[in-house]
């Protein structure tokens, strides 16, 4: 890797961890009900919504009626971006005259946006209005990030809480999550990027001339359509949401969604901005800064490992090449390495990064193809996910998975050694195991299940444009993405049917929500517990030592779970290149 290339990373990485811990602590203000410097601009509006809402809905919430509540609230959302789809052609801000979406891509574009995965089995410039963008899929960014979020302060009030019987409010958390952190982050960072460059209007698409006129089979093409559109405030959302949907189907690759270098970085950077800096506000929220660490150092651990994986399999030569004498190496002329499907303005360094920090963060935007990644590279990104999507994660999601994770390695060290299994002064039993186990399994389950029933079947495998090892890399990664709401796809695979937008659809939903009723379950059961005084018995949970333990427990939960299915795809297309 150039010189470039390393100096590019090292200045990502200070730049997240230094805004992270800035943000981290001010989230921790606003989930404490404290003064924050933006109370002034929308404190009227959040004490005017609570009035409108009554006294009786801010009331607190056991862990049934904040359950109760979210799922209402997200099917509610469910159902009226359905309906814009399905109404677009009747609605205005349609300046294409684009009709409505076919039934069964509607419920599967809605389930995702809802579930905050973001899976896209369309081009949103040929498929989708501009009040449908905006009204629909923009705001739905805002609600399942901060759904999120939402649960995630829930659960760390049952850690904190001392024999009580409520959570919190489902709908104080929603509110000033969107109105504190969401909605101030996405206007900084839309106004910086339309300075860059992305668009963001609601004129119709324009027509222009090409610099050079193409002729073919007695055609002449001279002009191209441009498709425009109110695209740097969802771009904003997407990436600080972890949400992913692109509004031009190329994503993040699009030129006018990600015109430099700067604006690449500034998107990389917010796609993990809020997942880090949530690991400062869990230690700020605990009392316990520690806490925080130890999570944010395990998460660090296995993705500098994957994006390490993935740089090196993206820079080294494709044998295939080296065998036909095709010179590889870097040079002032050349980046090295596989460019295939790579962006020439990012580069192997920007786009091997954003690839590791898309699906780490359960974010699925994309600035290069990952189905043109080397098999090594497309398996860094594949396990990301299937490791339950706990390396920073979406936001909130990624923290309440992780801390499952914890609980377990918690239990399982506190029987290997015989001392009391204990978080943070709760005792972990019987119950907290289950729900800790529920949350943990259920997305293996979805990704494993999916893939065995869509290549089994003859609608899953007709899809599939590359027979072979990289066709079934390309069914496990649809299903790894939908199965733990990440929404990037390999994109050799034709999703836009009736099974692959039914199922995954069903994955979206199983994935996002039988994993937040456990989360509320468990901070249910935390929140009743007394809290128990630290003795010699207790194991601590804020040393390297718990780290390494951490990290240890999500790997093998993640190799015992995917490395038969890796093995049939990645892993053996990997030793199929280097053994021709």
């Amino acid at each position: 890797m150039m010189a470039a290339g390393w100096v590019q990373l090292l200045v990502y990485f200070g730049l997240l961890l230094g805004l992270s811990m800035l943000l981290g602590g001010y989230m921790a203000r606003v989930y404490e009900g404290r003064r924050t410097l933006l109370e002034p601009l929308v404190g009227p509006l959040e004490r005017l919504l609570y009035r409108l809402a009554g006294s009786r809905a801010m009331a607190p919430m056991t862990w049934r009626a904040y359950a109760g509540a979210l799922l209402v609230f997200n099917a509610a959302g469910l159902m009226a971006v359905y309906a814009l789809q399905r109404l677009q052609g009747w609605l205005p801000w349609n300046p294409q005259h684009l009709g409505a979406v076919p039934a069964d891509l509607a419920l599967n574009t809605a389930i995702s946006f809802a579930t905050n995965t973001n899976w896209q089995s369309y081009s949103g410039e040929t498929t989708l209005s501009y009040l449908t963008q905006m009204l629909g899929l923009t705001v739905q960014n805002f609600l399942s990030a901060a759904t999120g979020m939402a649960v995630l302060v829930a659960l760390v009030r049952g850690l904190r809480s001392h024999s009580a019987q409520t959570i919190g409010n489902f709908w104080i958390d929603l509110t000033r999550t969107v109105l504190h952190i969401l909605l101030p982050l996405s206007l900084l960072l839309s106004v910086l990027l339309v300075s860059q460059g992305v668009v963001q209007t609601l004129r119709p698409y324009e027509r222009v001339p090409l610099l050079r006129p193409i002729s073919a089979e007695g055609r002449t093409v001279a002009e191209q359509t441009v498709a425009l559109g109110p695209a740097a405030s969802q771009i904003a959302i997407k990436q600080l949401g972890t949400n992913g949907g692109g509004f031009f189907g190329a994503n993040s690759a699009h030129p006018l969604e990600n015109p430099t270098p700067l604006s690449n970085l500034l998107e990389c950077l917010a796609i993990l901005l809020i997942p880090v800096a949530l690991c400062f506000t869990f230690g700020h929220l605990v009392g316990d800064r520690r806490q925080g660490w130890v999570i944010l150092a395990a998460m660090s651990v296995l993705f500098v490992s994957l994006l390490a994986l993935s740089l090196c399999a993206e820079q080294s030569e494709n044998p295939v090449l080296a065998r036909l004498g095709v010179d590889q190496a870097a040079s002032d002329l050349q980046p090295g390495g596989s460019m295939e499907g790579k962006e020439v303005r990012f580069g192997i360094g920007a786009s091997a990064l954003w690839s590791v920090a898309t699906t780490a963060a359960a974010n699925g935007s994309i600035n290069a193809m990952h189905d043109s990644f080397t098999p090594l590279g497309g398996l860094a990104a594949m396990l990301l996910m299937q490791l339950g999507e706990v390396v920073y994660g979406g936001v909130g999601s990624g923290l309440y998975g992780m801390l499952a994770f914890v609980i377990i390695a918690v239990f399982v060290a506190g029987l290997m050694v015989g001392r009391t299994p204990e978080y943070l002064g709760k005792r972990i039993e019987v119950y907290e195991m289950k729900m800790a186990a529920l949350m943990v399994l259920i997305p293996p389950i979805m990704v494993l299940c999916g893939t065995a029933l869509a290549v089994a079947v003859a609608a899953g495998v007709e899809a599939v444009a590359n027979p072979g090892p990289h066709g079934f890399s390309e069914i496990l990664y649809a299903f790894s993405s939908a199965g733990n709401n990440n929404g990037s796809a390999f994109a050799g695979l034709a999703t836009d049917n009736p099974f692959y937008n039914t199922v995954l659809g069903l994955a979206m939903l199983m994935a996002r929500y039988w994993l937040i009723v456990p989360a509320l379950a468990l901070a249910g059961s935390l929140a009743a517990k007394k809290r128990v005084p630290a003795s010699a018995g207790t194991l601590p949970t804020h040393t390297p030592l718990f780290t390494g333990w951490l990290v240890v427990v999500v790997t093998i939960v993640g190799a015992l779970s995917f490395l038969p299915a890796l093995a049939l795809g990645p892993i053996v297309e990997h030793l199929l290149l280097v053994g021709r």
